[in-house]
């Protein structure tokens, strides 16, 4: 397409990295190689990561801690354009990814979260997320592009900086691991869209080591976003679904109960029900995750 290699100043990546330089090297080398040439901002979590003077020309944003998910926010707070792409250090966006999600947004005002079609390892794989996404339950919204959805991969979604920060962000109570399901519902509950848009491509090339306390994350913050916005009976059923689990001698489900215990009072002080609209569409995400997970293969 005419213009298609010029540079579009729409959207900043911000990428978010700690202690990975080989990997977070690949992912400046992939962005600096866009045909958008977008603004780069590294929030570094680590022990300087960042490779000095590369080609990406990222600012680099060292809070001297490990912030987690939240260096996310600490990003978008420094941005200057109107939208923001995050990537983890093992991920990047495609050529023209990005200046297709900026015309999307420019498109529809009410548009808050585009997630993108992600394709893992070295073999372009299809994630799993992108067939979940795809088959939300939810109903299509006249005003908003793609499916809309609850849920979607930090690591390739882009936003409209002004809804994000509205919104509060990435939660701290929840740090990192299946941090995206609690923005989605405070998007959503702004009137924000969130919508899953596959012809966005992202890729994912994931390090196989070091990720072993993931799952107690993921299950420790599935419990807590409930106890933040859903029903108290839901949010009650869940922890003791996950105390039945670590009584059986599943240490993930320890670990996570154990967080889930220490941050409680945090969540209940923090809590706050999502609208009525909401709720029923988190019930009928809620459903058809369930009929997926039940389905035969």
């Amino acid at each position: 397409m005419p213009g298609e290699r010029r540079p579009d100043g729409r959207v900043t990546v911000a990428v978010i990295t700690r202690d990975r330089p080989v990997a977070l090297l690949r992912t400046l080398d992939e962005l600096a190689a866009l045909p958008e040439r977008p603004p780069v901002i590294v929030v570094d979590n680590g022990t300087d990561s960042v490779p000095p003077r590369h080609p990406a020309r990222p600012r680099v944003i060292r809070p001297g801690r490990n912030t987690g998910a939240l260096g996310r926010n600490l990003a978008a707070r420094h941005a200057t354009t109107p939208y923001v792409a995050f990537c983890d250090d093992d991920s990047w966006w495609t050529p023209g990814a990005l200046r297709h999600a900026a015309d999307l947004l420019d498109a529809h005002p009410r548009l808050g979260l585009l997630a993108a079609r992600t394709l893992v390892g070295p073999e372009a794989a299809e994630d799993p997320m992108n067939a979940l996404l795809a088959g939300s339950p939810l109903p299509a919204e006249a005003d908003l592009p793609g499916r809309p959805v609850l849920g979607f991969l930090a690591c390739a979604c882009v936003v409209r900086r002004e809804a994000f920060l509205a919104a509060g962000g990435f939660h701290p109570l929840l740090f990192f691991g299946g941090e995206e399901t609690l923005l989605a519902y405070d998007l959503t509950a702004a009137g924000w869209g969130v919508v899953y848009e596959p012809s966005l491509t992202s890729r994912h090339l994931p390090e196989r080591s070091g990720r072993e306390g993931r799952n107690p994350l993921m299950r420790r913050n599935e419990v807590l976003t409930l106890w933040l916005r859903r029903p108290l009976p839901s949010a009650a059923r869940a922890s003791a679904r996950l105390a039945a689990a670590a009584v059986t001698g599943d240490e993930s489900a320890r670990r996570a109960l154990g967080g889930v215990l220490l941050r409680l009072p945090a969540a209940l002080a923090r809590r706050r029900r999502l609208p009525d609209r909401v709720e029923r569409a988190a019930r009928l995400a809620d459903t058809g995750r369930r009929e997926k997970d039940h389905r035969p293969a």
